[in-house]
């Protein structure tokens, strides 16, 4: 972390200096006060100065990321994986990328071990503390292509029923690809959508209207 130990006549003035020159604000950094200085006999004789310390704190966010990188390669390196874990963040989610060869083992069936693997980095990363944010993991771009895939699925079960005239249920989906089948067909006029089942066997029904 970046930081500056200033000297100055008073604490404020130490401060506002070590802030200059962070070019920082209060609520970004971290004040340790070495001393707090004495003016001395007649303020000249035997006075000190204040001495302080002003570290500048990475953003919540930031600070995730890295642990996020971090915890994805060493398990990825127990489970003898080799690959590359790249990401970014925002002050919503931190979104983690695994590169590599030969990496179906991280996506499992529908993407099932995906998601247990973005779980239990979600839980090592936020024990730690701080607002809890929500842990994006994706294998070789697979979540990308899956929300593809889930679109035309959409389309093409919502033109049978609207065709039909009868519901028709889809396979268990987790959460997520549930929310893009009903997204996908909001604006598809002929049929409507809702969930059915209990977890993790819940599944989108497209109903004619």
């Amino acid at each position: 972390m970046e930081y500056v130990e200033v000297e100055a006549r008073t604490v404020d003035e130490a401060i506002n200096d070590a802030l200059q020159k962070l070019q920082a604000t209060r609520d970004e950094v971290e004040i340790t006060i070495l001393e707090e200085g004495t003016k001395g006999f007649l303020g000249i004789l035997g006075s000190k100065l204040a001495r302080v310390r002003v570290e500048k704190v990475k953003p919540l966010h930031e600070l995730k990321l890295e642990r996020a990188i971090e915890y994805t390669s060493e398990l990825l390196n127990h489970m003898g994986v080799f690959a590359e874990v790249t990401g970014e963040a925002d002050e919503e989610a931190v979104n983690l990328q695994v590169h590599g060869d030969d990496l179906g083992i991280l996506i499992g069936r529908r993407g099932q071990t995906l998601d247990s693997l973005q779980y239990i980095i979600g839980l090592a990363v936020n024990r730690e503390g701080g607002e809890w944010m929500r842990i994006n993991l994706d294998v070789g771009d697979y979540r990308a292509r899956r929300e593809e895939t889930l679109r035309s699925l959409a389309q093409r079960a919502a033109r049978k029923v609207e065709e039909s005239g009868r519901r028709l249920a889809l396979d268990a989906m987790n959460a997520a690809e549930r929310r893009i089948v009903h997204q996908e067909l909001q604006s598809f006029g002929g049929v409507t959508t809702q969930s059915e089942g209990q977890e993790p066997y819940r599944r989108v029904v497209i109903l004619p209207k």
